[in-house]
């Protein structure tokens, strides 16, 4: 992998900022499952990283803040037997987590009030379910 990886139309990584790991999955495997490591840990040093200006870098690290550990974010994906299904994963997971920090905080809500309609839709609603139970009472003797 030498392309850069996308992740915004802004922000492209560095495939030498990544880092990774490989290891045996747990799990079944069948009759490689002792003999191949295809675990993946991908681990993106966000705190370091040259591909986020200083406004992203703060953005991702704080929406991330419990996933990091030291300023570097780790993801795993043990679930294929393919060790390149899993770095496929793993890379996946990180670019999907990368744009969901990245993404513009959601516009604040206009306090609004309901509609006049919507208070009397209320009101009958209420006194209809008010008839049906007082119908279920015993009556008064």
């Amino acid at each position: 992998m030498t392309d850069p990886i996308r992740v915004t139309s802004t922000v492209h990584l560095d495939p030498a900022e990544l880092r990774w790991r490989f290891s045996r999955a747990s799990g079944p495997g069948g009759q490689g499952v002792n003999t191949t490591d295809s675990r993946v840990e991908l681990s993106l040093d966000v705190a370091r990283s040259a591909a986020f200006s200083d406004a992203q870098r703060s953005r991702v690290l704080e929406r991330l803040e419990d996933r990091l550990t030291s300023g570097v974010l780790t993801v795993v994906a043990s679930e294929q037997r393919s060790q390149l299904q899993n770095r496929r994963a793993a890379l996946a997971r990180l670019v999907d987590q990368l744009q969901r920090a990245l993404a513009p905080p959601p516009r604040r809500r206009r306090p609004t009030r309901p509609s006049r309609g919507a208070l009397r839709r209320r009101a009958e609603g209420k006194q209809r379910r008010s008839a049906t139970k007082q119908l279920r009472r015993r009556p008064d003797l």
